[in-house]
């Protein structure tokens, strides 16, 4: 999975980005230092993986992925071309969903691109740039599919679905607020729509605040989350300058370092939960070959097609899981006492994978 990571300039988002992936995207005090996509691959943080390998006495762990991509900063009028926006919205499109940092810190130092600190403002500001961009795309086709209408009246329907959407973008209101049909999903997700993306929101917090229950954040921060809330969306508070100081750490000092500063978790653990929370994913396991393996799947996968994330042809000479899931696997020790006991299930191709599965795929090709 691919996460674009936007906002106004110096919001802190090349910082975070650096953070999350050990990358060296240059971070300074003006806007569109960052010009060209940055993107860093990062690994999953799973607990899990690692008693597998411990239990299977592995010769290899290999974690679930996820690409993140620093987008340069977007200012208004850049769906009119301003500061280079319309090449930065072109690279919105190519992920799979939005992380929009939203500077919710004060700092003298840093140069706020609009004067002062005011988080709905910002987003707002970022959430229409990609409405008018969406608006001119609605309309291209709008037109175009009217043309259509004039020998094939089978494209009515077509034309009253992108009539409303239309209708609603001129409201200020994204795409992704919309409720769709499964058909008239189907349509519009054909169409390259950048408020349909799926957001994380990131408030980026300061030191004082790390600590704080989100509550006590301040006012910028609940607003944020209330819109989140109201759009469906998912929202975590991080302070990218102590990501940046815990990236500097050795791991064996990062957990010491969280507890000091009173936290349970670093930004980065928070940030793919909810990624993996928005896009609704979840892992499962494989422990063959001295070789233990998390891979990453929609909720709602049936067997097959999990099959087919490791290999196509898995998929195609797919015969059967076996399948124990993962807290049941602890419970008994190992893979052999599992069998003993019976709890290692034989699942056909309608069996639907759950998160923390742990899977040996029969197929024949």
């Amino acid at each position: 999975m691919k996460l674009g990571i936007v906002g106004l300039p110096n919001v802190g988002k090349s910082t975070l980005f650096n953070a999350l992936t050990d990358g060296r995207a240059e971070a300074a005090n003006y806007p569109f230092c960052t010009i060209n996509p940055n993107a860093g691959v990062v690994s999953v943080p799973d607990e899990r993986l690692k008693i597998l390998a411990t239990m299977h006495n592995a010769e290899k762990l290999t974690p679930a992925y996820i690409e993140f991509v620093d987008i340069a900063g977007l200012v208004e009028g850049a769906s009119k071309g301003e500061g280079l926006g319309n090449k930065f919205l072109s690279h919105i499109r190519e992920v799979d969903a939005i992380i929009h940092v939203v500077r919710c810190f004060k700092d003298d130092d840093i140069t706020h691109v609009n004067g002062n600190i005011d988080a709905m403002r910002d987003v707002e500001i970022i959430n229409m740039e990609l409405i008018y961009s969406d608006i001119e795309i609605i309309e291209r086709r709008i037109e175009r599919t009217q043309k259509i209408l004039k020998g094939d009246k089978s494209v009515e329907k077509d034309l009253a679905l992108l009539e409303r959407v239309l209708k609603i973008l001129n409201e200020g209101k994204s795409v992704r607020t919309i409720q769709f049909t499964d058909d008239e999903a189907n349509i519009i997700g054909e169409i390259p729509l950048l408020s349909q993306k799926k957001i994380l929101y990131a408030a980026n917090i300061s030191e004082d605040d790390i600590a704080k229950e989100s509550e006590a954040i301040g006012e910028n921060y609940k607003k944020l989350k209330d819109l989140a809330q109201s759009e469906g969306a998912e929202i975590i508070s991080v302070c990218a300058k102590i990501e940046a100081e815990i990236n500097e750490l050795p791991d064996d000092e990062k957990e010491m370092f969280l507890s000091e500063l009173g936290i349970n978790e670093s930004g980065l653990s928070k940030l793919i939960k909810a990624s993996y929370k928005l896009l609704n994913l979840v892992s499962f396991f494989t422990t063959e070959s001295k070789d233990v393996r998390a891979w990453t799947i929609e909720k709602g996968t049936k067997a097959p097609k999990a099959a087919g994330k490791i290999h196509t042809d898995f998929e195609k000479g797919f015969i059967r899981a076996e399948v124990i899931a993962y807290n049941e696997l602890m419970k008994c020790g190992s893979m052999n006492t599992a069998r003993e006991k019976g709890l290692v299930r034989s699942e056909g191709k309608e069996y639907i994978l759950n998160d923390g599965d742990v899977i040996l795929f029969r197929f024949n090709v």
